[in-house]
């Protein structure tokens, strides 16, 4: 997987469509868990992946996209509204990890939803004549913070869960049940997702797709299991053929999404943003793990490494972004909420603070980001083995700080995406000045930090 064959992004506008046009429909697709090398079109040849491929060469494909946290709940707050997850004191999945006598550090008590006096990419949109749905994995509060008290019309498959109850074969929430102990949830849920497409095809609509896969439990179709279980390797690090099959699903709905759009004749009049919520899973978590390999990236989800916080991100605005294009300009989930703002035409509420920016500038072709860095903070352990820091990431430099001993250590991502060789000792200098900046971010946002166990013994569990 070669990093050496970016195009810049003053590269990818085709021509702005004129002010006159209608609103366009906006499909944003999350999908939990998905690593940043988990697609064709990102170096794999294991998975396969020829529709989500399909919709890269429609669109532009961000090589340097982050998550905003490398978990899901807070990742999920951040597209939801625009902000850092540390600004939302929701810096970890909910309901979250308890804290235990071998952590040194104590976690900060953080909400447990989604305020509702926040405004949602959902609120947003619906007073500009859009239909929202949610069709899927919500993961950000109890009933009373559900998708339908966000803002969204319609709510399918939305709870408080993180994973899908009774599985992917005999799934049952409030709001959605398999009709058969064979029916499959992600093609459930893209079914119903072509189904809102069709009855909204005369008006603008925002419709969140946030498959619950490929998180776990690791259940796929067992006819494609058996496909990727006699393909070869090669000397592919990613080999996980249940996870393989789940990714096939997944892109199976992504072609039937296509395909609807296409049937309709909305495809030209329609924006499809495709990513994820954090790195793929790449440590040991229940069975059939680990998932995937994020090689050549370091680690996976619960780390700050870039396994654990890069991601796919693919946008398609027909008319305007080059078909094929790739952009390595660092964005990140929160910039998704201004973004679907500013191609709507409409403007953020008096005073609404919003921390991520829109990447019409890249889109269009015609100017640059105006920040100088991206933050990451994640004052908790994971489940995965990360333990609780911060991280900053300005041009090619990313430094990530531990919370526990106050040890940084400081990347070039230009020249090691693996993060292999640590700087901080060679460049003191410039590794003090990006921890003071991230200090200063983390004040600027009142960032809540972990504090001591007085009951830490490292040996009990």
């Amino acid at each position: 997987m070669s990093l050496s064959h970016w195009l810049p992004c003053a590269l990818l506008a085709l021509s702005v469509a004129p002010a006159n046009t209608p609103k366009p429909n906006v499909i944003l697709i999350l999908v939990d868990d998905l690593g940043w090398a988990d697609l064709g079109c990102s170096g794999s040849t294991f998975y396969e992946t020829p529709n989500i491929d399909r919709l890269a060469r429609r669109g532009v494909r961000f090589t340097n996209a982050y998550a905003a946290c490398p978990v899901c709940s807070p990742s999920r707050a951040a597209i939801m509204t625009g902000k850092y997850p540390a600004r939302l004191r929701l810096t970890d999945w909910l309901p979250g990890r308890s804290d235990r006598p071998s952590q040194q550090l104590l976690r900060p008590q953080i909400r447990q939803e989604l305020p509702l006096e926040e405004v949602t990419l959902a609120e947003a949109l619906r007073p500009a004549g859009y239909a929202t749905a949610s069709i899927g994995k919500w993961h950000l509060g109890g009933g009373p913070f559900w998708p339908q008290h966000q803002g969204f019309d319609l709510n399918i498959g939305g709870t408080q869960t993180g994973s899908p109850p009774g599985g992917y074969f005999d799934f049952h929430t409030p709001n959605l049940k398999a009709r058969t102990n064979r029916e499959y949830l992600t093609d459930r849920l893209t079914e119903e997702a072509v189904r809102f497409i069709q009855r909204h095809r005369d008006r603008p609509f925002f419709l969140y797709l946030p498959h619950y896969a490929v998180h776990i439990p690791l259940q796929a179709k067992p006819e494609v299991q058996a496909k990727y279980r006699s393909k070869p390797r090669g000397d592919s690090p990613q080999d996980n053929p249940i996870y393989a099959a789940m990714i096939q699903s997944v892109d199976e709905g992504v072609g039937k999404l296509l395909g609807a759009l296409d049937d309709l004749k909305i495809a030209d009049r329609t924006v499809v943003i495709f990513t994820s919520d954090n790195g793929g899973l790449s440590v040991k978590e229940g069975p059939n793990t680990p998932a995937t390999s994020n090689a050549p990236l370091r680690a996976g989800k619960g780390f700050l490494y870039e396994g654990g916080i890069r991601v796919p991100l693919i946008i398609v605005w027909p008319g305007v972004t080059r078909p094929g294009s790739l952009c390595d300009v660092p964005v990140s989930g929160q910039d998704l909420f201004p973004t679907n703002l500013a191609l709507a035409g409409v403007s953020p509420s008096p005073g609404q603070v919003i921390d991520g920016e829109s990447l019409m500038p890249l889109l269009k072709g015609d100017g640059a980001l105006r920040r100088e860095a991206l933050y990451w903070h994640y004052p908790h352990y994971s489940n995965q083995g990360g333990r609780p820091g911060g991280a900053i990431r300005r041009g090619d430099r990313k430094l990530i700080e531990s919370y526990e001993d106050g040890r940084v250590e400081l990347y070039d991502l230009k020249r090691d995406v693996g993060e292999r060789h640590d700087l901080a000792a060679e460049r003191p200098e410039e590794a003090a000045r990006l921890r003071n900046q991230l200090a200063r971010w983390r004040e600027s946002v009142a960032a809540q930090m972990p504090r001591p166990n007085p009951d830490y013994h490292p040996h009990r569990r």
